[in-house]
């Protein structure tokens, strides 16, 4: 077991910081962490991001009282907000290295990523996940025949396959005997996939997406394909092991883009690849209505925090900059021997 992380001692935050903001942030800092519900609040903030209304139900408590907290953890600094077309997204945040109270907050966040979340909180939490994956499952089915009109509103894919392609020669893996996709799509890039590897996995939890997939395999009479109804958890529960993941477009349509990168680092074998491509954070709100999507793009540095705390190593990385406005991240990241 892990011994609990030592937090810095008075005297030598005292000598980092400026004597007049010592008390200002360490004040705001204790009184944010001075309650037991906005330190759940911080440990359920840790990977995902949820707007002020899911957190209400999450932790069964009225909106106004959920606003109230959310307000004093800003104020110190421990959470941060992004807009995703008109609704507002909590997140838990770091300071910068250089902050004073850097190593501070950041054992407070070690101690409670250490803690479980109670089993009602729990339970919540997988309601709404579920609800996240139902709409966007529920918006394939009902677009299937039309899914890349609207996803070439945006990225058709001739615009990021060549980069995945390439970043896919320059990959090396020492074992080419099974890859994966995550979410197919049309199966357009199964051919490349087909080519490089002895195997290849398509997983859709679409089965309707998961048929045009098939159907265009067949078309292109690729016989080493396997095609599996599921997502990434029932795939990492079956102890699927693969030397390679891809995953197109796919991380702006889904509950819990964390959690894809912890279901994948248990996918990997030793020095196994997860190859992404996904839009960078943008402020289009159509594209929800339009597309399906449940993120306006990503920050790098999202992709990046997400893979570390997988426990996985960042590699190359190339953005693609579209006419129509859009950039799209190619980014690379490795499964340690």
């Amino acid at each position: 077991m892990d011994s609990p992380a030592r937090l810095p001692s008075m005297s030598q935050m005292l000598s980092t910081m400026d004597p007049v903001s010592v008390t200002q942030n360490l004040a705001a800092t204790l009184k944010a962490a001075g309650d037991s519900l906005r330190l759940e609040i911080l440990r359920l903030l840790a990977r995902d991001s949820f707007g002020v209304m899911e957190l209400s139900r999450i932790f069964a408590i009225k909106q106004s009282g959920m606003s109230h907290h959310l307000k004093v953890l800003a104020n110190a600094g421990l959470v941060a907000t992004r807009r995703e077309g008109n609704s507002i997204f909590y997140r838990r945040q770091l300071p910068a290295s250089d902050d004073s109270l850097h190593s501070f907050q950041s054992s407070l966040f070690a101690t409670l990523d250490r803690q479980s979340l109670p089993q009602d909180v729990q339970s919540r939490l997988s309601d709404i996940q579920r609800e996240r994956s139902s709409a966007s499952q529920a918006f394939f089915a009902d677009n299937t025949a039309k899914f890349r009109q609207q996803q070439e509103l945006i990225a058709s894919f001739s615009a990021y396959a060549d980069g995945v392609a390439d970043m896919l020669r320059q990959t090396p893996l020492r074992d080419k005997s099974t890859a994966l996709e995550v979410g197919p799509g049309d199966g357009e890039f199964l051919t490349t996939l087909s080519h490089h590897f002895e195997r290849v996995i398509a997983l859709d939890n679409s089965k309707s997406m998961l048929n045009k997939a098939r159907h265009a395999a067949q078309q292109s009479n690729l016989s080493n394909i396997e095609f599996i109804h599921g997502d990434t958890s029932s795939a990492a529960q079956q102890s699927l092991k693969v030397n390679c993941v891809v995953i197109n477009m796919v991380l702006h349509h889904v509950p819990s883009p964390a959690q894809i990168f912890d279901d994948v680092s248990r996918l990997l074998t030793p020095e196994g690849c997860l190859l992404v491509a996904d839009l960078c954070h943008h402020d289009q709100q159509w594209a929800r209505e339009a597309c399906g999507d449940m993120w306006l793009g990503f920050e790098p540095d999202d992709f990046s925090s997400w893979a570390q705390q997988a426990g996985l190593n960042e590699g190359q990385s190339q953005y693609i900059a579209l006419r129509n406005g859009f950039q799209i991240q190619v980014r690379q990241f490795f499964q340690p021997l």
